[in-house]
């Protein structure tokens, strides 16, 4: 199985922990500007996904993966972060990373 994460440099960002494998990582591009990474990681079991907030207190969240949309295979994952990416057309560009 399959999930998206993602990283907001500024605001937060989500770790791989135990129980993850990256697979594919894409920076998402707004107008030429990076607003996000989005990485496609594998889960064979539950785990917490942790996530960490930029700004201090630098407040961290372990956040169950049954709370994160699951992908049966990577070809979903990656058709689901293309519909979330994608708007009419703007710029917007998903650029490996």
């Amino acid at each position: 199985m399959y999930l998206i994460l993602t990283t907001k440099p500024g605001q937060f960002k989500t770790e791989i922990t135990d129980g993850l494998t990256a697979v594919e990582s894409y920076d998402y591009i707004f107008y030429g500007h990076k607003r996000a990474n989005f990485t496609i990681a594998e889960i064979k079991d539950p785990v917490r996904i942790t996530i960490i907030e930029d700004a201090p207190p630098r407040i961290v969240n372990k956040v169950p993966s049954k709370l994160f949309e699951k992908f049966e295979t990577l070809d979903e994952a990656r058709h689901e972060l293309h519909t979330l990416t994608t708007y009419g057309s703007m710029d917007i560009e998903l650029r490996p990373a």
